[in-house]
């Protein structure tokens, strides 16, 4: 008797343990198929065709920028005061210099490394010297993967694009929702992505995002409740992924207009059905090209690299296909 209690036990705990593990039907956590449909037309100002990530971005460097932009120094740095974003600083040659939010600034760390440092030159730390009236102290370095040294902004590694052509360009801003223009401190320029619809943004040229958990909700007047990322901007979900087994169909090209959200820790999250119980999936997605992404009821999440701003909903109906998803993993809107 005691035996077959101890049997039953065993066979319970170990069926909980794959109810918990099969969650969302994920039979290795590293599955997608193959198809590779983005259902989007090229976004506003080329912003679709940058990505917001480390790998998966196919851009070219532009004739004005080439591989070599990477090994060019940025010798004198300037400020440029524009009217769209405010003071943003520049290189010597007038090329705007972009962080990155995936970066960290405490401790300094770089997360663009391979294609990503194609698309994204990190600017070399040696030969830089502060912008006039700004405090040189800001300026320092940080260490990449691959040896080289970095400048950074009050901890922000500093990126040219490869898109900007010309002083004065800013083709990067706002690309994948991640990729902002430095303003002199090294926060984002204004309309970085600091003005949610409504307010919150700080006064003057270094405005900062919200301070929200790293996925929440805002009331959308058109769409009802809608998902948002740690940056206030819209989170969508793809219809022709599937839920059981989680599969992502956005897979290449689809990345760059498409950027995959992140893991996010349950308490990081406000007004989120986050329940991990093996029925309602807030589980990570082990992609095979190495990404990792968060779900909501077993539906892989993504922002819209033609979204500029907190508010925006360029994604939504894109193709038939993308959708705001709803904190319960419901696509918002979708025709019935």
């Amino acid at each position: 008797m005691k035996t077959s209690w101890r049997s039953a036990s065993l066979v319970a705990s170990a069926a909980a343990v794959l109810v918990l593990t099969t969650a969302c039907g994920q039979e290795d956590a590293g599955q997608s198929t193959g198809s590779q449909n983005v259902g989007a037309a090229p976004a506003a100002n080329g912003v679709g065709s940058g990505s917001g990530y480390e790998s998966g971005t196919s851009a070219a460097p532009s004739a004005g920028q080439g591989a070599g932009a990477q090994a060019q120094t940025a010798g004198q740095l300037a400020v440029a005061d524009t009217a769209k974003l405010g003071d943003v600083v520049t290189d010597s040659a007038g090329m705007t210099l972009y962080r990155f939010d995936r970066d960290t600034a405490e401790p300094p760390k770089s997360a663009c490394d391979g294609e990503c440092a194609t698309t994204w030159p990190p600017v070399p730390a040696s030969g830089a010297t502060a912008p006039v009236g700004v405090d040189k102290s800001l300026l320092g370095e940080v260490t990449r993967a691959d040896g080289t040294k970095q400048l950074t902004v009050g901890g922000w590694p500093l990126y040219r694009y490869a898109k900007d052509t010309k002083a004065g360009d800013v083709n990067g801003q706002g690309v994948g929702g991640t990729w902002y223009a430095s303003a002199p401190d090294g926060k984002k320029a204004a309309g970085g992505g600091a003005a949610a619809a409504g307010g919150g943004a700080e006064a003057g040229g270094g405005a900062e995002a919200a301070d929200l958990p790293g996925l929440s909700t805002r009331n959308d007047p058109e769409l009802g409740e809608v998902v948002v990322d740690k940056n206030g901007m819209t989170v969508y979900r793809f219809e022709k992924d599937t839920p059981w087994p989680m599969k992502s169909a956005c897979v290449g090209a689809c990345l760059e207009k498409w950027p995959v959200v992140e893991p996010v820790a349950a308490a990081d999250t406000k007004g989120i059905d986050n329940k991990n119980d093996g029925r309602r999936g807030y589980v990570v997605l082990n992609r095979p090209d190495g990404l990792k992404q968060q779900s909501i009821d077993c539906w892989p999440l993504y922002t819209f690299a033609g979204d500029k701003k907190p508010g925006d909903t360029n994604g939504q109906g894109v193709g038939g296909t993308w959708y705001a998803i709803s904190p319960e993993g419901k696509p918002l809107g979708k025709p019935k």
